[in-house]
């Protein structure tokens, strides 16, 4: 598992740093002063959470994990234009690079 975030005080405390460890995670954070590391991720969290969850309870873990899998794998790669990509999906602009 990736836990992506900014430099914030509470994200680089020695507490919540063992924490991560002591469960596996991996910490991803953007450097210093460069808010472009994380706008990919931002981008997609904000988009996840507008198109499908925020209107949405889910009754159990695994419900919410099937219904974001059915958002990425069903919509989000297959169908979703991304203005950084062109207007293209992510399959269809992988599938264009491929044949370059």
């Amino acid at each position: 598992m990736l836990h992506h975030s900014d430099q914030g005080s509470q994200y680089t405390s020695e507490a919540f740093q063992r924490l991560m460890v002591d469960h596996g995670v991996t910490c991803s954070m953007s450097r210093s002063g460069n808010v472009w590391d994380n706008a990919a991720m931002e981008s997609f969290f904000s988009s996840l959470k507008t198109e499908r969850t925020a209107r949405r309870t889910y009754r159990t873990r695994d419900e919410a994990r099937a219904d974001v899998f059915d958002y990425i794998e069903r919509f989000y790669n297959p169908a979703r234009r991304h203005s950084t990509l062109g207007y293209l999906s992510p399959v269809e602009f992988e599938n264009r690079a491929q044949l370059a």
